[in-house]
């Protein structure tokens, strides 16, 4: 495998000319590879694998080391945040992340605080080590939680069917949801500014639960804490521009309005439509999207029909010979199932390459 630099997400985020669209997967380093359980295993538990620098490493490089992807993604959790308030975070079998003190009072409330960052420094840690262990090879990005997201897990107390809990108190007391997003506001503002000054060079923010909201309420909840946090990040390092992805998961019907806040690309789950969004979002930024994760589990033919198909909605790219109107990163409408096959995933990245290619005449 090649270790020349690989910079085309950067230039595709920026909307430059590239010999091909730029592929990666969220939760590319995961459950479905082989490889990844047996560090797991090593670790002893996902917060042992999490919170570890040299595992975190580890299974960040993995995903690189089997397939010619365009980008790592550093191994970490959305809800280190909330846990570094002090929420004590764990994860039951089956059940997923669940906090043991979770946020849904007047008094619970006003304890919160923004961490201390040496709280997170493992994650830190970890992102200069995969960037040192990169060596340039491909652009390593950074993420959080969006404010509205970790508001969700922090009142919820984990994940949840219907949120009844939060929405309950967003329309009984709008003051104490407004109060939880503004102390993540600046938090994940301050986690992602840390991240990029230990080595992220393009940092993505996951609004998993933008699109249970109300329209209104999405706006006002989850939108404007976004443009918020994006105003407050660092938009160079080290003279070096550093570009940004939001992505609202159920938020297709927002794109405009999402491609006002200052994000250099919006993610699409699959419910979009590439070329509809295209127009929406004019010369105002790029695109990631948007396979549906389940045709990974369709045949060879299948796989490769569809990943052609989503790059056809694009349409015609800002390649070399095309006009330089929107970049497209092609990733998945969602993370990688743990049950996906991982040959499934080399032939998804072959078909993107080698038809992206085409597409540019290269």
């Amino acid at each position: 495998m090649t270790t020349s630099p690989n910079d085309t997400l950067l230039r595709a985020l920026a909307r430059k000319p590239t010999e091909h669209t730029p592929i990666w997967l969220m939760r590319q380093a995961g459950r479905y590879l082989p490889e990844y359980t047996a560090t797991r295993k090593r670790a002893g538990s996902f917060l042992g694998l999490a919170q570890n620098p040299d595992f975190a490493t580890e299974v960040t490089l993995q995903p690189l080391e089997r397939y010619p992807l365009d980008a790592a993604i550093l191994f970490s959790d959305i809800l280190t945040v909330p846990d570094a308030m002090g929420l004590g975070l764990y994860f039951s079998e089956g059940e997923g992340p669940r906090f043991r003190d979770p946020v849904r009072d007047e008094a619970a409330v006003a304890k919160l605080h923004v961490p201390d960052l040496l709280r997170l420094r493992y994650v830190f840690d970890a992102v200069q080590q995969i960037r040192s262990a990169l060596a340039g090879r491909v652009p390593l990005i950074g993420f959080s939680g969006s404010p509205w997201t970790l508001a969700c897990y922090m009142v919820e107390g984990g994940g949840s069917d219907d949120f009844r809990t939060i929405k309950t108190m967003l329309y009984q007391r709008p003051d104490l949801v407004e109060r939880i997003l503004e102390v993540n506001i600046a938090a994940v503002a301050a986690y992602l500014n840390a991240q990029i000054e230990a080595g992220a060079q393009a940092i993505m923010i996951f609004d998993t639960w933008g699109g249970v909201l109300a329209d209104g309420v999405y706006q006002r909840y989850s939108l404007a804490p976004m443009r918020q946090v994006l105003a407050q990040l660092k938009a160079h390092h080290e003279g070096v521009p550093i570009p940004s992805i939001v992505f609202t998961k159920g938020g297709a019907h927002w794109i405009a309005e999402i491609a006002e806040i200052g994000a250099s690309a919006i993610g699409l789950d699959w419910t979009a439509n590439l070329a509809a969004a295209r127009v929406a979002v004019g010369e105002r930024c790029a695109l990631q999207g948007n396979l549906d994760p389940a045709v990974l589990f369709a045949g060879e033919a299948q796989i490769r029909a569809e990943a052609r198909r989503v790059l056809e909605s694009f349409g015609a790219p800002n390649g070399p010979h095309a006009p330089n109107t929107a970049g497209h990163v092609f990733n998945l409408g969602h993370g990688i199932s743990q049950f996906t096959p991982p040959d499934a995933v080399a032939v998804l990245v072959d078909e993107v390459h080698s038809t992206s290619r085409k597409q540019r005449g290269c």
